[in-house]
């Protein structure tokens, strides 16, 4: 199981565009093979700041996401609409060890 968290600072006047197209991504992104969880959070004192968790069960499948045609349609739609380039640091998963838990 691999999981991933993506960071992404967005412009202010973009955030309600941002949040559209996100969770357009959102919807697809759940419906992928070997998706477990594909959260999206807004900090509360930040709003332009928001985090992605995203759980796949294999490298495999983590890697498919990127090939998807909803993800290629929000990355692209999205990019001019960030601050920055976005952050994805990957994590292997510790507890809880059985996919029943998920």
């Amino acid at each position: 199981m691999i999981v991933t968290t993506v960071t992404v600072h967005v412009k202010k006047e973009h955030v309600d565009d941002f949040i559209r197209a996100t969770k357009e991504n959102h919807l697809g992104s759940v419906q992928e093979p070997g998706n477990m969880r594909f959260d999206i959070l807004q900090r509360k004192d930040d709003p332009v700041q928001f985090l992605f968790y995203e759980a796949y069960e294999s490298e495999d499948a983590a890697a498919a996401h990127k090939k998807t045609s909803h993800y290629l349609k929000w990355r692209e739609t999205v990019g001019p609409w960030m601050a920055g380039p976005r952050e994805g640091i990957a994590h292997r998963v510790i507890f809880p060890e059985e996919r029943s838990s998920w």
